[in-house]
């Protein structure tokens, strides 16, 4: 038999629907708690919490990478925005043997709001004339 890992039992405890991926993944997608897809993975030490964000414009690039250098220094609590090739994602890494449930809610509350909080201003971003 399996055994639940720590943040399985997190997920649990706080109430949050989720779906396990693959051993040590989980899709987290709450409506009802505010919470957008976001992936959480464990690999040992480390547990990443990340969300896709979109797809990073060929037009104003620039300017969309300086506002999200100064999202990520100023409005962004736990985490920050990054790039996975050509798409822009929010990541957010913790230790996971010293990782307790009132951390981890905090990151995923944090990373919640900021993309709901954010997404409005970086949609602007996003042209009509790209794929």
């Amino acid at each position: 038999m399996e055994r639940t890992t720590k943040v399985e039992e997190y997920l649990i405890d706080l109430g949050i629907s989720y779906q396990e991926l693959t051993n040590g993944a989980w899709l987290v997608e709450d409506e009802d708690k505010g919470m957008p897809k976001m992936v959480v993975s464990q690999v040992d030490p480390i547990v990443m919490i990340r969300a896709d964000v979109m797809k990073a414009p060929l037009e104003r690039r620039e300017e969309l990478f300086a506002t999200l250098l100064r999202l990520n220094g100023s409005d962004f609590l736990h985490g920050a925005y990054a790039m996975d090739g050509e798409n822009i994602i929010a990541l957010d890494t913790l230790v996971y043997h010293t990782l307790d449930k009132d951390e981890f809610r905090a990151s995923l509350e944090a990373m919640a709001f900021a993309l709901s909080q954010h997404y409005p201003m970086l949609s602007t971003f996003i042209s009509d004339k790209e794929d």
